[in-house]
């Protein structure tokens, strides 16, 4: 078996990486373990030295990084670029803070001296997808290495150039060998060398089947693991919110990376006082995005990743309109080669239909008239998932009250689309998953918080 790289454009095989081998896996693992142990043993200051070069070697070569992002997996380009830099901003974040989000902790006991540390677990294995095939890595590769583990990376096999690339980027910047290696496994071998002992914890984003895969087989293995595993967001528009300034955020948050984000705006539950405006002026924005080659600059919407996910989606709309939703935009596939789906809006969207509870991973916006706030939160809230939610209202107090009190999510905005950001916690609830990346909590989920007792 190998991992093929189809051009989403065109549907043309571009070209093929073969898997790693049983010998090359042990050869890896083994490596990561000496590398850590030594690793360990390094400052802050320098492991934070070499992060700070891994930025440098993002930002000096952006368009390299980005040009093989957009041709395996479609992102628009300016997209593409923006991700490169955020990658950067996250190693910046970490070499920055990680010592003092890791400083020991002192309590009050009867002892002279007790407190507890954060020390490494060791080697950590990283299944990540496509959609964001250098951010979703460097998100939680960069705290795991400040904090002292090492990393093996098991990519999505539709980037496995951006997985090389990643490896080369570490590599370049200086950081030891064995620290991050690139391994190329399919599901099974993921399954078999999560068994090993020289892997202590895994972390995942993906798909629900993916997550609980892997969760319970790391479960009869009693290893740490931490689950992303995306959403179908809702965004509540209220009867005083400003709707031009609502659908522009939730129009940018549902097209962001062709509809193709965990964090998009999935479902826009919409009071019944103002449904009408909002879905013209929803209309009218989604219109503007045409899709267009994905590597111009002026390019907003390209293909989806795989003609596979295409079909997915369109099966999900099709679906929803025999259930008795009205498509005012889109809803068909050209009559093109590639992984293309134009923008969606579909109205009469109903809380049992796909587009009302699945997670839609493509440019449809889906919009549900409620008849007051409280169906509203019970619309958004009536879901399998709890990764991120919005709230548009004139009046602050009200709308920061619903994010805080009532909306069930891991991420709750007010006047803002959803996105994860290095300061702040990432991760959600129910079946969007457990743990947390970024900010202090995300560099504290890979160590062991060890409780030192001094008589």
């Amino acid at each position: 078996m190998t991992f093929r790289v189809v051009d989403p454009t065109t549907g043309v095989e571009r070209e093929s990486f073969p898997l790693h081998d049983e010998a090359a896996v042990d050869a890896a693992l083994a490596g990561a373990v000496e590398a850590q142990r030594d690793w360990d043993t390094v400052d802050f200051d320098e492991r934070g030295r070499i992060l700070r070069a891994v930025a440098d070697r993002l930002r000096d070569d952006t368009d390299r990084w980005a040009d093989r992002m957009t041709a395996e997996m479609g992102k628009p380009i300016t997209q593409s670029r923006s991700e490169i830099e955020k990658c950067a901003w996250v190693c910046d974040y970490y070499a920055e803070n990680a010592e003092g989000f890791l400083e020991p902790t002192h309590a009050d006991t009867e002892a002279a001296s007790s407190y507890w540390v954060h020390r490494p677990l060791g080697v950590i294995l990283g299944i990540m997808p496509w959609n964001f095939p250098h951010w979703q890595v460097f998100r939680f590769a960069a705290p795991t290495l400040m904090a002292g583990n090492a990393v093996l990376l098991k990519h999505a096999p539709n980037v496995p150039g951006c997985a090389e690339d990643l490896a080369e980027i570490f590599d370049s910047a200086g950081l030891p060998g064995g620290l991050f290696t690139n391994l190329r496994l399919d599901n099974d071998q993921v399954s078999e060398w999560m068994a090993d002992d020289r892997i202590a914890a895994v972390t995942l984003t993906g798909g629900v089947r993916a997550g609980k895969a892997v969760a319970s087989r790391a479960g009869g293995l009693i290893k740490k693991t931490v689950l992303e595993l995306g959403g179908s967001d809702p965004y509540l528009i209220l009867e005083d919110a400003d709707l031009d300034h609502a659908a522009e955020q939730c129009v940018t948050s549902r097209m962001i990376n062709s509809g193709q984000s965990c964090i998009a705006a999935k479902r826009f539950i919409v009071l019944d006082a103002v449904h009408d405006a909002f879905v013209e002026r929803v209309v009218d924005r989604m219109r503007g995005y045409v899709m267009h080659d994905p590597t111009d600059d002026e390019s907003e919407l390209g293909p989806l990743a795989r003609e596979d996910l295409r079909d997915e989606v369109h099966r999900q709309v099709e679906a929803s309109v025999d259930a008795g939703a009205r498509c005012e935009l889109g809803g068909e596939i050209p009559d093109r080669a590639g992984a293309w789906y134009p923008a969606t809006v579909l109205t009469g969207v109903t809380p049992d239909m796909p587009a009302g509870s699945e997670e839609v991973f493509g440019p449809v916006a889906a919009v549900l008239r409620a008849p007051d706030e409280d169906t509203a939160i019970e619309w958004a809230n009536g879901t399998r998932y709890g990764l991120g939610a919005a709230v548009f209202t004139k009046d602050v107090d009200r709308g920061e009250r619903i994010a805080r009190d009532r909306l069930e999510a891991g991420a709750c905005f007010v006047n803002d689309f959803v996105r994860s950001h290095p300061h702040l916690p990432f991760g959600g609830v129910r079946e969007s998953g457990y743990g947390r990346e970024l900010s202090p909590l995300g560099i504290r989920e890979f160590v062991n918080r060890k409780t030192v007792w001094v008589r």
